[in-house]
């Protein structure tokens, strides 16, 4: 096979990214799996695409992200530098000026003036449920494709909730810290079983839905607050009005993204809607509890017990960093009593990271290899079948422009010279993605037909894959 060879640039805007275009490498690429192939029909093995040698493709994964990601990138014969923590902003900033894909969990955030110095970044891969880390919106407008994992995780999370509502309900951590320390003490008081109990879930989403199942299956009844109506799996019953479900719920648990409506959507107020001795958890995002509040009422004896896995500001790196250097409250919420404080694992399972870790990492090889962008985020959702091996000079064209009138015209008339397969366009925003095979083309054709794209005053990103 003929070695990977780079076509000359155009000038790059520095609001942009340029590729070179090239021959496929030798490396072996797997293709979708048949819930990524759009219903088409396969005609033949698929053609491998690739943007240049797949040596040249640098990876950085940040915070540890699991083996699994890591060899579905390796396997492709991408440069991937794997480091087990986040990036202070300036060291980050170093790192991805050189980069074509990041990797990151929860902790890492590439903002505006991170992205800007991102020259060369093609997709950003989210191995985690959040991207609230990310600006999707400047990134999009660059032509950033940014993908996450949503689902993987659920049950893991519900799992975990499930063991925390059981834990505060018998006070079992008090009861544990005190035979740490040599104290028996045995009570009964203020210990309850959970069957016949209420739980009250806020966001009935993949991990509310879940956790409904197993909180029914132990003797729970179940209410739900969401802001849009869900159907209720088994007997729960969706509530309305969250003061409703505050008023009603015996055990509260939350599950919903981090949004200016969530912020502190359990404050003062909020806790004093709660029934006497009732118990919170959070297990979604930081900055939906207000924690002083929390503190007060748990003193006072409203709240029995919390369970917090996530918190406002969080640690970088494992280590002797949750202290009140952090928040500010962190000494005041270690003295309260039953109260479960766990550091953001409630997606840390190995079956969880293990499948996040494939389906991040698949994602990022269909986009890098095939422009495909089915479960980004903040892209066009655009999808065509494999070129297959039947197929020798065809070509992949990808344009991502802005969203205005008379894009595709303007594009279909540089298109028009060669035979066009297959082509979709879609647009999400003021951002649009059009994807097209041209057949029976020569290196020479390429370079016309990416010179012709950029040089539109439309373009965002142009890729050209062969």
């Amino acid at each position: 096979m003929t070695q990977a060879q780079d076509i000359l640039r155009a000038p790059e805007p520095e609001y942009s990214h340029s590729l070179g275009v090239s021959a496929s490498p030798t490396a072996t690429f797997h293709s979708p799996l048949s819930s990524f192939s759009g219903g088409f029909p396969q005609r033949g093995q698929p053609k491998q695409l690739k943007p240049f040698n797949t040596q040249d493709i640098k990876i950085l994964l940040l915070e540890n992200v699991n083996q699994s990601g890591r060899d579905v990138l390796t396997g492709q014969g991408y440069q991937v530098e794997a480091l087990k923590s986040s990036l202070p902003e300036d060291q980050l900033i170093e790192k991805i000026r050189d980069v074509h894909v990041i990797g990151i969990r929860s902790k890492t955030k590439l903002n505006k003036k991170v992205l800007s110095e991102a020259k060369n970044l093609l997709v950003i891969g989210c191995f985690c449920i959040g991207t609230n880390q990310v600006d999707l919106e400047y990134a999009a407008e660059h032509g950033i494709a940014v993908f996450n994992s949503p689902f993987a995780n659920s049950r893991s999370v519900a799992e975990l909730v499930i063991g925390e509502i059981i834990a505060l309900a018998r006070q079992l951590g008090d009861r544990s810290n005190e035979m740490h320390q040599g104290t028996w003490n045995k009570v009964s008081n203020k210990c309850w079983e959970i069957r016949g109990k209420t739980l009250g879930i806020i966001g009935y989403g993949h991990i509310g839905s879940q956790l409904s199942v197993l909180a029914e299956a132990m003797g729970m009844n179940v209410i739900y607050y969401d802001v849009v109506n869900l159907m209720a799996l088994g007997t729960a019953r969706q509530i309305p009005k969250l003061d409703d479900l505050l008023m009603e719920a015996d055990f509260i648990t939350l599950h919903v993204p981090e949004l200016p409506e969530t912020k502190k959507m359990i404050s003062t107020e909020q806790l004093k809607l709660m029934k006497n001795g009732s118990y919170l958890i959070n297990a979604s995002r930081g900055t939906v509890v207000d924690i002083p509040a929390l503190i007060n009422a748990m003193r006072i004896g409203k709240i029995a017990g919390a369970a917090l896995d996530v918190y406002p500001g969080e640690p970088r790196a494992n280590g002797d960093y949750f202290n009140s250097n952090l928040n500010g409250w962190e000494e005041e919420l270690r003295s309260l009593s039953n109260i479960i404080l766990t550091p953001h694992i409630g997606g840390s399972t190995e079956e969880a990271q293990r499948a996040i870790g494939v389906e991040v990492g698949d994602a990022l090889v269909r986009y890098i290899n095939q422009g495909i962008t089915l479960g980004s985020v903040n892209m066009p959702e655009v999808n065509l079948r494999s070129l297959t091996l039947d197929e020798p000079n065809h070509a992949r064209v990808i344009y991502i422009h802005q969203n205005i009138p008379g894009v595709l015209r303007k594009v279909n008339e540089i298109l028009g010279n060669h035979n066009v397969d297959k082509q979709i366009s879609d647009s999400r925003g003021d951002v649009a993605y059009m994807m097209a095979d041209v057949s029976d083309v020569q290196t020479s054709d390429l370079k016309e037909i990416r010179d012709s794209l950029e040089a539109l005053s439309s373009r965002i990103m142009t890729r050209v894959l062969y």
